[in-house]
């Protein structure tokens, strides 16, 4: 079979790996991936989209992760593509498809570090042989060693590897071959010293994700451990799986509820990336959230939820009040909050509409601001 035609079959499976994605919808072009799947769309720093190239070296895979179709015990399919000949495809398809940069993940072949050689090697082949300064994301694989991490570091723009659960209690039931303190928490550890301020890796990237909904997890444990993630490795970004049943083992909680809908389970999933949005830009704290049976609601956004609940908050005055206040203001978002404070400076303000928000927006937040 030639290179597209086995980065097509891949595209297909590297669908699981969302975590370069920015959430999905029960719609998304990306879990339903053909001809030309690779071609992935990503959003790039300042809006707007790009093209990435994103496939995995491997779908064979030894681990035994419930949760994934492509689990050791499954019959799918297994193909594999070599790292030069992926390195060669891709350079000569970087032009003519405009692509921004490649997504590099593998199912695990052998063992770990069998597996980061691989993606290595196709890295190291694209950045010296090709001279390539582009972007590289590379999905460090869970049980690698601390050197095959430092040299995926050393080679990448931005690393990932997926947390998967808050907990260990969650992770033992999608997982006996994996150990989530040495061969996840330990390396999401090394991967942040790696990249830490003052240190050569300091500009890489670095994400991590969860697959929410494959075991029995509350989204309060999942925000707690964000938390950490955020505030004491210093990640960049987080990302949400939302586990899609018939896709896991029978045993696991994800296939056990049928109370669940998949609209349901987008649903959740699209919570999560309001919330995670509100701690990373709107200064939101883990107390500011509000949980029905350890989970946020599902009818109503994070934000929404924490102004109806403080209504001794509002209105807060657009013309005195600081960033922090402006950021709880429903309908108001960094964007238009950083417009009122530099209209303000320059004249006062005299209507929520001096600031050119879409009517939808001033509509929701007039109830909570005063003149």
């Amino acid at each position: 079979m030639d290179i597209q035609g086995s980065l097509d079959l891949l595209a297909q499976d590297a669908q699981y790996d969302l975590a370069c994605a920015c959430g999905t919808t029960k719609n998304s072009d990306h879990r339903k991936r053909g001809e030309n799947g690779w071609l992935y769309p990503v959003t790039v720093p300042g809006g707007g989209t790009g093209i990435m190239l994103k496939t995995l070296i491997t779908n064979a895979c030894s681990n035994d992760c419930k949760y994934c179709p492509l689990r050791s015990e499954s019959n799918h399919p297994r193909i594999a593509v070599r790292p030069e000949r992926l390195a060669e495809f891709f350079m000569k398809a970087c032009v003519p498809k405009g692509l921004i940069g490649l997504f590099l993940s593998s199912g695990v072949i052998d063992s770990p570090d069998r597996t980061m050689d691989l993606l290595i090697r196709t890295a190291e082949i694209l950045r010296k042989r090709y001279q390539y300064r582009g972007y590289i994301h590379t999905k460090i694989i869970p049980g690698a060693s601390a050197a095959a991490i430092e040299e995926a570091v050393s080679l990448s723009s931005a690393v990932s590897l997926n947390i998967e659960t808050p907990g260990e209690k969650h992770f033992s039931q999608l997982s006996q071959r994996k150990n989530y303190l040495a061969d996840i928490i330990e390396p999401l550890k090394y991967i942040s010293s790696l990249t830490a301020k003052g240190s050569p890796y300091k500009r890489v990237k670095k994400t991590s994700q969860f697959i929410v909904g494959a075991s029995d997890e509350h989204d309060r444990e999942i925000l707690s451990y964000l938390w950490g993630l955020y505030t004491r490795l210093d990640y960049n970004r987080i990302y949400f799986s939302s586990y899609q049943q018939g896709l896991g083992d029978p045993s696991i909680p994800g296939e056990q509820r049928r109370d669940l809908t998949p609209e349901a389970s987008f649903t959740r999933e699209h919570r999560l990336y309001q919330a995670d949005f509100l701690v990373r830009k709107y200064g939101f704290s883990l107390e500011d959230f509000s949980f029905e049976r350890g989970n946020l609601v599902l009818d109503k956004d994070p934000k929404q939820t924490w102004a109806d609940r403080h209504p001794d908050f509002f209105p807060v005055s657009i013309k005195k009040a600081d960033k922090e206040a402006l950021l709880r203001v429903p309908g108001l978002g960094p964007t238009l909050v950083k417009r009122i404070l530099i209209h303000r400076r320059g004249s006062p303000l005299s209507s929520i509409d001096d600031i050119r928000i879409q009517k939808h927006l001033a509509d929701k937040a007039r109830p909570y601001i005063s003149l």
